[in-house]
């Protein structure tokens, strides 16, 4: 049951590249960014009051600048200037990087296992973003690659937090923190160039206001209050399974909203990249189960 939760907020984050494209197109992504981030901040806040210790401030506000500020900033770019299939599969790799991230800075080693699943992801995407077979904005693979450190980077950051200041506290106030930076950021891009925001106001239609409920409702508070209540109640390798709502979504609602069509062997390369994906994790727990049952017959 846990892990078709876990399938929620994995699809809206997915369908988030096909919505902004759909919704909210030519807005500027800083200004998205802080729309997406302060509102749900403030909601979660006026849900449940929290206040952080002055010693989390710190803590807090490199989250925040990583998490939330680069990490949405980065999330929009990409929605603007990928096709939503591309984005949605491309962040499946983010286990090699973490991988590669921990093995070189924390030197722990990758099991034969994920170096396997590893090799594969990187195969596979090699052909899937071959320049001769699809036409890729290099800004928006830029940012894709930096959005993939910020997740690993935020991570680190997110565990050695969760032993000393409450999950609630680390939710509402990096979403606070980080839309705080990216409202400032706006601000000062909007000074030096008005154009785009002006358009966006001027033009703002039923869309967008549309567009705008799905991503700061659903995507951010209704889907980080589930990823952080889940994270709680299973272990990450179970939560990773509904990790694969999140490619799924983004194949979908770039073909439902965006027309984006690919052909049968790039739907493969996805396909395969998906599977790729939690192929060490779904080995784990097929062995963690029968080791537990093993165990379990040896004691009746």
């Amino acid at each position: 049951m846990n892990i078709l939760l876990a399938m929620i907020p994995a699809f809206f984050w997915g369908s988030t590249y096909a919505m902004t494209q759909y919704t909210l197109p030519d807005w500027p992504p800083l200004l998205l960014g802080a729309l997406r981030a302060l509102p749900a901040g403030l909601v979660l806040l006026a849900i449940k009051p929290t206040t952080p210790q002055r010693n989390e401030w710190l803590s807090l506000a490199k989250l925040g600048s990583i998490n939330i500020a680069a990490f949405f900033s980065l999330i929009f770019i990409m929605a603007l200037t990928l096709p939503s299939a591309i984005s949605g599969v491309g962040m499946v790799s983010v286990p090699v990087f973490a991988m590669l991230f921990h093995w070189l800075v924390s030197k722990q080693r990758p099991t034969l296992l994920q170096a396997g699943s590893g090799a594969m992801l990187i195969m596979l995407a090699w052909l899937l973003f071959d320049p001769s077979a699809i036409d890729l904005n290099p800004l928006g693979l830029g940012a894709m690659l930096a959005a993939i450190g910020c997740i690993i980077v935020g991570s680190t950051i997110t565990k050695s937090l969760g032993s000393r200041v409450h999950w609630w506290t680390v939710l509402t106030w990096q979403l606070i923190i980080g839309g705080s930076i990216l409202a400032v950021l706006a601000l000062l891009h909007g000074l030096i160039s008005p154009q785009p925001y002006i358009n966006a106001l001027q033009q703002l239609s039923i869309q967008n206001v549309a567009g705008l409920a799905w991503i700061i409702g659903l995507n951010t508070v209704l889907g980080y209050i589930l990823y952080v209540w889940l994270l709680q109640r299973m272990s990450v390798v179970d939560f990773t399974f509904g990790g694969i709502a999140n490619p799924v979504a983004g194949i979908v609602f770039g073909l439902l909203l965006l027309g984006e069509s690919f052909s049968a062997h790039q739907y493969l390369l996805m396909a395969s990249m998906i599977i790729a994906s939690i192929l060490p994790s779904l080995i784990q727990k097929l062995l963690s189960n029968r080791r537990a049952k093993s165990e379990k017959a040896q004691c009746l």
